[in-house]
């Protein structure tokens, strides 16, 4: 008599996501990228060969390679290696506090306006369309203006600008999972509403927004960089990318590289942001917690 043995089938593989993102070769290169800013801005002193902020009227406007300047001086002889540098910090700042304000924003009122329906979610829904009736640029511009030109405030403008954007986000995500079946069987055994919208709802609406955080960090690197080129941002003598580029404006026909060198790292920053948005969109699964 003979006995066969039946073995179970191996279960597929899961691939996990770090492995998919891996996979991902633009977005590695967007992810490398950005990590070498980071580590510029972290060890910024020790990288500078100058001071940012000295002036020296005797080197002005050097052309890259010259007496020591790596990449040239600008119009008042400050080093521009230097002043890059220093720059990146502040445009690491900007789109930290930036798309920080703006999610705790999106997050706190999409969930609120999406989870909890009549007076609450027409209220907010209705500051949102009034906000994002006016052009989003020229809001920024006046609210800045109103509190004051810095980087601080220049920041509080763009969260409060951008936040809209987060909020309809966060509210469709919630419109979408809130009639799901577990959610209505949490609700009809009395679990209180807090607990499903913390336990269930909200780790849903958390892939989604992962990958708008890294699109929102570029977009508010650029308008940062817009909001210091109209002087309305960061503030002289401190360094930024865009107010590099404004300084640079009446020199580009003798002095080129004073645009091209902050332009192509705001450039190249945003395009990396992006990079790594697609790269997580592409390698992120939508989870759901029952």
């Amino acid at each position: 008599m003979t006995f066969t043995i039946q073995l179970p089938a191996p279960r597929p593989q899961r691939v996990s996501f770090f492995r998919r993102l891996a996979k991902q070769k633009l977005a590695v290169a967007g992810l490398i990228a950005l990590a070498v800013v980071v580590m510029v801005a972290f060890f910024a002193d020790l990288l500078m060969p100058h001071d940012p902020n000295a002036v020296n009227l005797t080197s002005v406007l050097l052309p890259p390679g010259s007496n020591g300047h790596v990449l040239g001086t600008d119009e008042l002889g400050r080093d521009l290696l230097s002043r890059l540098i220093v720059g990146t910090q502040v445009s690491l700042l900007a789109a930290l506090q930036g798309t920080t304000l703006t999610v705790v924003i999106g997050v706190t009122l999409g969930l609120a306006a999406g989870f909890f329906r009549g007076w609450v979610g027409k209220i907010i829904m209705f500051v949102t369309d009034v906000l994002m009736s006016f052009p989003g640029i020229m809001l920024a511009i006046a609210i800045a203006g109103i509190l004051g030109p810095s980087l601080n405030n220049a920041m509080v403008a763009l969260g409060i600008v951008l936040a809209p954007g987060a909020i309809r986000l966060v509210r469709g995500s919630v419109l979408a999972v809130r009639e799901e079946t577990y959610v209505e069987a949490a609700r009809s055994i009395g679990t209180p509403s807090g607990q499903i919208l913390f336990r269930h709802i909200l780790p849903n609406v958390i892939p989604q927004l992962i990958v708008y955080i890294a699109i929102l960090a570029g977009l508010v690197m650029l308008i940062e960089a817009g909001l210091s080129f109209i002087g309305v941002g960061v503030q002289p003598p401190q360094a930024s990318w865009g107010a590099m580029l404004s300084s640079s404006f009446g020199y580009i026909d003798r002095a080129p590289w004073l645009a091209v060198f902050p332009g192509v790292m705001i450039a190249g920053c945003v395009y990396s942001l992006n990079l790594l948005g697609d790269g997580i969109r592409d390698s992120i699964g939508k989870k759901v917690t029952q």
